[in-house]
């Protein structure tokens, strides 16, 4: 069977394709739209969570619409594409709204082409359609995918100047060159803000967001410098966290995990970052506690402390070494009362309450341990040495005390390691 007739020289960009042709792509478009979506997440994984997550039949919808649109004005050319404009919009706004360029979405038109060419020519060999056919097909989905590209492009540029941003995201680019790690003049950073429309401050206070995370941009102050392309998604708030500006971040990011780093000059605005990605880091080892907004600042110990893991490992070796013959078992108790004693300068009654043991034991490990240590424990640097790495364990290892093979019994007068 063939649907080919007469191909006319003039038309719309449709009209040459015979509208015969619409029943014989139908039956195919459910197939086409799953292929489309695996080939789009296989070259974007960027969009693998936007075809699962929560907004999955909406994004499905709207690339269903698209395939079905073109297929409609073969059959139609003068049918509406109102709601296909409006989502082809739509795609283009959500874009600007996760901080991306449109090349994302460029490249998923690009793919959605391919696929679909590919498939028409699997249908062109059973129809026996000509090679002429296939050219002008051609033609026509490209000047159709150049009308999607069009429409995307007016949506991303609108909710660019909803989101007082500049179609090329100049603001972003000068939140990068502040924390690009090299040294820049303070006339060229403030020659960059002037052209974004954004007063350059003496401080500013970076706040770290966990991957993944989506805060509603609209909620955000105006001045805040965003980048949620990156990676490890950040902003840039100038001068410190005041309550209002706290406020203002709750309610954007709406419970997801940030951390808020230290107040710093402008030209230190790449230490507060990474120091509120430590911050964010140590929280997901559960080193430090916290909701979901934390601040470096109610966690300055831990940072310096773990700041530097393989570090803290090598100090461990060292000034922990006269343990290191001992069980895993007998280190662990002798370290913790060790780290109590440094710390509390406790009586053994003191420190036996906190380990919840006889006091006699902890007299006997301190006996062990003054006989293993010697006169490391005495003199002053290798004393403050040994209780960093004593810390710095305990914090790594969320605070929690070693396990305890049997409960004690405090009317045993009998001594254990």
């Amino acid at each position: 069977m063939s649907v080919m007739r007469q191909v006319p020289d003039q038309g719309e960009i449709t009209g040459p394709i015979p509208r015969e042709f619409a029943a014989i792509m139908r039956p195919e478009l459910p197939g086409l739209l799953k292929e489309m979506a695996a080939e789009i997440v296989t070259a974007i994984p960027e969009y693998g969570h936007l075809l699962e997550g929560p907004n999955s039949k909406v994004i499905r919808f709207g690339i269903e619409q698209s395939i079905a649109s073109f297929v409609d004005r073969v059959a139609a050319p003068t049918a509406t594409t109102a709601q296909r404009d409006d989502l082809c919009r739509r795609f283009g706004r959500y874009e600007a709204y996760e901080g991306r360029s449109l090349d994302n979405l460029q490249a998923a038109y690009r793919i959605g082409c391919q696929v679909a060419l590919r498939r028409v020519r699997a249908v062109s060999r059973r129809y026996n359609l000509s090679a002429a056919f296939m050219l002008t097909f051609a033609d026509a989905l490209f000047a159709y995918m150049g009308d999607l590209a069009e429409l995307s492009r007016e949506g991303y540029v609108q909710a660019l100047a909803e989101l007082g941003e500049e179609p090329d995201n100049r603001r972003r680019r000068l939140l990068r060159r502040i924390l690009g790690g090299t040294a820049v003049a303070r006339s060229a950073l403030a020659e960059l803000a002037e052209h974004c429309g954004w007063r350059l401050p003496d401080e500013v206070t970076m706040v770290a967001l966990a991957p993944g995370t989506h805060p509603r941009r609209q909620a955000l102050d105006p001045d805040m410098l965003q980048d949620f392309a990156d990676p490890e998604p950040h902003l840039l708030v100038p001068g410190p966290l005041t309550g209002a500006r706290r406020a203002c971040l709750d309610d954007a990011l709406g419970g997801c995990r940030a951390a808020v780093g230290l107040t710093t000059g402008l030209g230190e605005a790449a230490d507060s970052l990474r120091w509120a990605r430590q911050t964010l880091s140590l929280a997901g080892t559960g080193a430090v506690p916290g909701g979901p907004l934390l601040r470096c600042e109610d966690h300055l110990l831990p940072l310096w402390l773990l700041g530097d893991p393989a570090l803290a490992d090598q100090m461990a070796a060292r000034f922990l070494a006269p343990l290191a013959a001992l069980t895993p078992t007998q280190q662990a108790r002798l370290v913790e009362t060790l780290r109590i004693w440094l710390t509390t300068r406790g009586t053994a009654a003191q420190i036996a309450e906190q380990l919840d043991v006889h006091p006699q034991t902890v007299r006997y490990r301190m006996r062990i341990l003054e006989r293993a240590f010697g006169d490391q424990l005495t003199r002053p640097d290798e004393r403050f040495a040994t209780e960093i790495a004593l810390r710095a364990l305990h914090l790594r290892d969320g605070g929690a005390p070693p396990k305890r093979r049997r409960p004690p019994s405090h009317g045993r007068s009998g001594y254990e390691v």
